[in-house]
C-alpha cells in the first residue's frame, strides 16, 4: 500500500483520542466526517461500554475504531474491497487494537457475512456507498441479528423515508443534516 496515496481520519475520543487511522482512496469510500460522528456518538451516549458493534461497510473503519475506543468490547468490521480491508488490518495492528476490543475484521460484503453467524449486536453502523442504495434492503436482513433495543446509525446522500415498511421494525429516534450527508439513529422495536 506504500505507493497509493493515503487519506487521514483522527478519532474523536476514548483510548485512542487525537490517533490518526488511514485509508486508501477506494470509489465510493468517504468516511463519516467529524461533526456527524461527534452527534452519532453524543446521541448513543459517549461510552459504549461492553457493547458488540457491527460496522456494516467499514471502508476507512473510523465508526469501527471510534466505537472500540469508547469501549465497546467487540467490534465487526465488514469490507468487501480488499485494499480498504487492508488498511483496516494496518491500523488495527498499528492501534494494537485487540487488546483494547476484540476487532474482527471480515473481508467480504456485509450481506454474505450476516447469514453465516449467530452473533447479536447493540449497535451497528449503516454507512454504504452513498451510490448503491443499500439502506433498506440492509435495514431488512439485520432485523434478526439485532439484540433487543439495538441502535443501528445510517447514513446517506438522502434522508430515509421514515414511512417506508422497511421502518416498520424501528423506531426513528434521531435525524439529522450535514451539509450533502443526512444521518440518523434507529432502534430496533424487537
Amino acid at each position: 500500500m506504500h505507493n497509493r496515496q493515503q487519506n487521514k481520519i483522527t478519532i474523536n475520543a476514548g483510548h485512542w483520542r487525537s490517533r490518526v487511522i488511514t485509508f486508501p482512496s477506494v470509489t465510493g469510500l468517504r468516511p463519516t466526517p467529524n461533526r456527524v460522528r461527534e452527534t452519532l456518538f453524543n446521541w448513543l451516549g459517549q461510552r459504549l461500554n461492553g457493547q458488540t458493534c457491527l460496522d456494516a461497510f467499514a471502508g476507512s473503519g473510523a465508526l469501527g475504531f471510534e466505537a472500540a475506543s469508547r469501549g465497546a468490547s467487540r467490534v465487526v468490521m465488514c469490507e468487501s474491497n480488499k485494499d480498504a480491508a487492508a488498511s483496516l488490518t494496518e491500523n488495527c495492528n498499528r492501534l494494537e487494537a485487540n487488546n483494547v476490543a476484540t476487532i474482527e475484521i471480515i473481508k467480504r460484503d456485509v450481506f454474505t457475512y450476516l447469514p453465516t453467524q449467530q452473533m447479536r449486536f447493540d449497535v451497528v453502523f449503516c454507512d454504504p456507498p452513498f451510490t448503491a442504495n443499500l439502506h433498506g434492503p440492509f435495514l431488512g436482513l439485520i432485523q434478526p441479528f439485532l439484540a433487543e433495543n439495538a441502535r443501528v446509525y445510517w447514513e446517506s446522500a438522502i434522508g430515509l423515508d421514515c414511512d417506508s415498511t422497511t421502518l416498520k421494525d424501528y423506531e426513528v429516534l434521531k435525524t439529522s443534516r450535514a451539509g450533502a450527508v443526512y444521518f440518523g439513529l434507529l432502534q430496533s422495536r424487537r
